[in-house]
């Protein structure tokens, strides 16, 4: 009899989130930097294991939005927590529960979900920081399981798997066993292409930027893509252009790489930078980027 569950993962930005999730599939199909607030829509992967299939759910970070992206982030973390079998909070290794958590909290306390708490980066502190974290957490609610990782080596990752068979039911899988994320390649491409301007620029830029494929062909043994990068402001256009082209150059290079590992075939790239203007308060131009409701 085939099993499966739907797993949300939830916590604040830049606890390590998208990364457990890529150490789970052992794939990556969510993109990750050291910047808060990487993850913008809800990212589905599928770990199929014999009998088992489990949907993981990586979800936005929450934090007090800002902006309308802000807002629709926040609300597709909520919704995504909502109509899950069950959860994962992660946390980083603190002393005390945050307002963020709390929140967390509340909400699984209200919609009844079974949940596990993941404690990760514990290999940056010591294992005294990790057993006040787990003590303060287990104080707030009844988790069914409590998981120390460092999800970026991979430590105890298989644990959290193993402790998630116990919210399996009976059902016929809503997946192929040969896939690792709904994604669309569109969609993989932009996220690649947004992860390096995240990785390669400063201050607020990053968070002003959003990707548009505009053209994705196959042309024998070669993908062809082509993208346009949104800024919000004509002065965020030239640094993300650089001296010469250099940085959109150097942005490329790290782009196309990743896009030929994960698509396998050799990738034509070519990236514009456009300027709009607010785009992430402006109703239309988030439907028109991709941020839509579902």
């Amino acid at each position: 009899m085939k099993r499966t569950a739907f797993i949300a993962i939830v916590g604040r930005p830049n606890v390590g989130k998208s990364t457990l999730l890529n150490a789970i599939l052992g794939e990556k199909v969510a993109i990750v930097s050291k910047r808060p607030q990487t993850t913008r829509n809800r990212i589905t992967g599928i770990h199929t294991a014999g009998d088992d299939q489990f949907v993981f759910l990586d979800t936005p970070g929450m934090h007090r939005p800002r902006t309308k992206l802000g807002d629709f982030m926040v609300k597709t973390a909520g919704d995504t927590l909502g109509g899950a079998d069950a959860a994962i909070l992660v946390v980083e290794p603190r002393e005390a529960v945050g307002d963020i958590e709390a929140g967390i909290i509340e909400n699984l306390r209200r919609s009844g979900l079974g949940a596990i708490l993941v404690v990760n980066k514990t290999d940056a502190v010591t294992a005294a920081n990790v057993a006040k974290t787990i003590a303060a957490y287990s104080e707030a609610f009844p988790f069914d399981a409590v998981v120390p990782t460092a999800a970026k080596a991979g430590k105890n990752v298989e644990i959290v798997v193993d402790e998630c068979k116990r919210y399996l039911t009976d059902s016929t899988w809503f997946f192929p066993d040969d896939i690792v994320t709904d994604q669309t390649e569109r969609q993989i491409a932009a996220e690649i292409i947004r992860e390096k301007l995240l990785r390669s620029l400063s201050d607020e830029i990053p968070h002003g930027t959003a990707v548009s494929i505009e053209e994705f062909k196959e042309e024998g043994k070669m993908v062809r893509i082509r993208a346009d990068i949104y800024c919000e402001r004509a002065a965020h256009k030239g640094i993300i252009i650089g001296k010469n082209g250099a940085s959109l150059k150097r942005i490329g290079t790290m782009a196309r790489a990743d896009l030929e590992k994960f698509f396998g075939t050799k990738v034509f790239l070519d990236l514009w930078v456009r300027v709009k203007e607010n785009w992430r308060d402006s109703t239309f131009n988030l439907n028109d980027l991709g941020y839509r409701e579902e």
